[in-house]
């Protein structure tokens, strides 16, 4: 299927490694223009050549910049001025008990997990309106409808995220922009699959054993009964972002691996 992507420009945050990575490599191979981002010059290089390596003929480049402050998101549409796709990818997660949690923690998991949607696509979005066409996608998770007890403070920033992006597809109602949301389940990324090893390594069991574990008493629910690959949720995310997505506006679209039990 031709997504009808080619020369659109996509920003996808967050996307050097795991999903982002992922997302950007698939929206690469559509044919958009892509922009990358990154903490470091040298992450953001190693993903760069990585996305050309597996297509050759992709148009990609890459800025790093700290989108967790308004300095960082300054310098980065400094050199970014427009985007038709804008995937607000950037998050970070951390198992730690509430009473754990101090207020820097959660004010830290806001502005990295949520302000940074905000600050680029209020940045975006008139850009896109004037064009007629654009795609705001907030990938959100799982833990956005089933809050995981382990880690509220991440699951309170997946939630506001759907609240986000269906308030802003209100606010587009009848123009050629959507706004969606999309929830993975958990997925193979970089920081999961370091998590996974170092659980094993301390239990002195294997990552398989350890997959094992987690499916059946973290997330029982579950009907995949595995980790989720990072190419597996850029699918969904590219036919979000396509021509062929019109219709998809407003949503939070499930993509967990079957793991929320809820049919609406």
């Amino acid at each position: 299927m031709n997504l009808g992507l080619q020369g659109k420009q996509a920003v996808v945050t967050g996307s050097t490694a795991g999903i982002g990575l992922a997302i950007a490599s698939t929206l690469a191979e559509e044919g958009a223009r892509v922009i990358i981002n990154g903490r470091t010059d040298a992450r953001v290089a190693v993903a760069l050549d990585s996305i050309r390596q597996r297509t050759k003929s992709a148009d990609v480049r890459g800025i790093a910049a700290d989108l967790e402050n308004s300095e960082g998101i300054a310098q980065f549409i400094e050199q970014v001025p427009e985007a038709d796709i804008l995937v607000n990818n950037l998050g970070i997660f951390e198992p730690k008990p509430f009473l754990e949690i101090p207020d820097a923690d959660w004010v830290r998991f806001f502005a990295v997990n949520v302000l940074s949607g905000v600050r680029l696509t209020r940045h975006f979005l008139p850009g896109m309106l004037r064009k007629n066409w654009g795609r705001v996608i907030f990938i959100s998770s799982d833990s956005a409808l089933q809050i995981p007890a382990e880690m509220i403070h991440y699951g309170m920033t997946k939630t506001a995220q759907l609240a986000l992006a269906r308030g802003l597809a209100e606010s587009v109602a009848g123009t050629g922009v959507t706004v969606n949301s999309v929830l993975p389940g958990p997925t193979s990324s970089e920081g999961a699959t370091s998590f996974v090893q170092d659980v094993a390594r301390r239990q002195g069991v294997s990552v398989a054993e350890i997959e094992k574990q987690f499916f059946a008493t973290v997330r029982p629910s579950s009907l995949l009964k595995r980790f989720e690959t990072p190419e597996e949720v850029a699918a969904v995310v590219a036919f979000v972002a396509s021509a062929q997505g019109a219709i998809i506006n407003g949503a939070a679209v499930r993509a967990e691996g079957g793991i929320l039990r809820s049919i609406l």
